[in-house]
């Protein structure tokens, strides 16, 4: 009776460790992911959202001459990027958005990310549509619909910033030498022409345009127009569900394991740690080139995977609300509440620049540029009178200023929010 009672007390112990061990890689699953469905790259997010059209189409193009220069993907492999050439009015205007898709900050996780997509343009898909910002058609980009707009592959984990390696696992951390190959490939592929540029990127694509938002303007003369655009980048430094710093100690990872701290801004890392300098309600205030904010005010990543990621929530009283904000309890709502009241205190100071913009919606969406439905189309998200692609364009060619912030959630009813199974 004895024995079967240890035996018991085992198999109880072996279920118990077994399933903290499932939630703690879920974890560190959604950490890495950074929600991909949030990046728009391939047809089946088109046809999930029911459009009845096929987009433009564009094919993947390889910087062949990265490697000589170092500047290669998790695995080695050559980085990549989508190009469709502007026409008329829009030839000598530039777009380049920067892909997003997680970090990684572990040797363990980079060797899984460099057998995806966002580790190895093997795994890259040969054509992506070009909808919302990189859309071709005036009824769904307006002002950018005929520039010349890139999408750069993110396959390096730590937002083009890296550089480093570890030769023991066969990871190269070249971020920096990424953009670097790929800015020179398009200045001499007709960008160092460009009349207007504009740098844009969502979730850590969107950090990235902050990250090199002025050595992006350097690229060109002052005569040019240059600005950037950050659309769900502004990661917060906020405190989780358990009273940590979860996304702090995945940023802090990250810069450690990928030598991100040699190409971050000086203008932070002269008075502060490098890791808080990853986060860019550290740097968005000293930015010297116009730079837009869109944000949501409930960003669906920071709450699966900074807020209140699976490691953080011991006993799962997020597990609903996590999934579906229709879910969340009064005093969960409130706990966002906060989150949103820290993202507008950190844009304060920001704010008061009349070069900058910025769209706070009050909204559970990450990523808003990059799907149709909420950049522009009939019922997408609005501050006021104006949606996102209208005052994005409006700042851009200083038709008037855009520091449009939303009411609290519920009163937006032109959100349009996300919900996972």
């Amino acid at each position: 009776m004895c024995e079967t009672n240890k035996s018991f007390v085992s198999m109880k112990l072996l279920f118990v460790f077994g399933f903290i061990g499932f939630v703690i890689v879920k974890g560190v699953d959604v950490e890495l992911k950074g929600l991909e469905n949030g990046n728009v790259t391939d047809m089946q997010y088109v046809r999930g959202r029911g459009f009845n059209y096929r987009p433009l189409m564009v094919g993947l193009t390889l910087i062949n001459g990265a490697a000589a220069k170092g500047a290669v993907c998790l695995d080695g492999s050559l980085p990549a990027y989508h190009f469709h050439r502007g026409y008329g009015s829009g030839s000598n205007s530039w777009l380049i958005h920067l892909e997003g898709g997680g970090w990684c900050g572990t040797v363990r996780n980079c060797i899984y990310s460099k057998k995806t997509r966002h580790g190895s343009s093997y795994f890259m898909e040969k054509q992506i549509p070009f909808i919302g910002i990189l859309s071709n058609k005036a009824a769904e980009n307006p002002d950018f619909f005929n520039w010349n707009r890139v999408k750069i592959r993110y396959c390096d984990g730590a937002s083009f910033s890296g550089d480093s390696q570890n030769e023991a696992a066969r990871l190269y951390f070249r971020g920096q030498r990424i953009w670097q190959a790929a800015m020179e490939d398009l200045m001499s592929k007709g960008m160092r022409y460009a009349k207007q540029a504009l740098l844009s990127g969502c979730s850590a694509g969107g950090l990235s345009a902050i990250l090199h938002c002025d050595e992006f303007r350097e690229l060109f003369p002052r005569t040019t127009r240059v600005k950037c655009f950050s659309d769900a980048g502004l990661f917060l430094d906020s405190v989780d569900v358990s009273g940590r710093r979860s996304l702090r100690n995945l940023f802090g990872s990250v810069v450690t394991l990928q030598g991100a701290h040699k190409s971050l801004p000086r203008s932070c890392t002269n008075h502060l740690n490098p890791i808080l300098c990853f986060f860019p309600q550290h740097l968005i205030a000293s930015v010297r080139t116009p730079l837009f904010l869109l944000n949501a005010a409930y960003d669906t990543w920071q709450i699966q995977a900074s807020l209140a990621p699976p490691s953080a929530d011991y006993h799962w009283n997020w597990y609903d609300c996590r999934k579906n904000y229709a879910r969340c309890s009064s005093p969960q709502i409130q706990y966002l509440q906060g989150f949103r009241n820290q993202m507008l205190r950190v844009t304060r100071r920001f704010s008061r620049s009349r070069q900058n913009g910025l769209f706070i919606n009050s909204c559970f969406a990450h990523c808003q540029s990059e799907r149709q439905d909420t950049w522009h189309a009939r019922g997408s998200p609005h501050i006021g009178n104006k949606g996102i692609a209208d005052s994005v364009g409006n700042w851009f060619f200083d038709r008037v200023g855009v520091q449009a912030i939303g009411c609290p959630y519920p009163c937006d009813k032109t959100c349009h929010n996300l919900v996972f199974n």
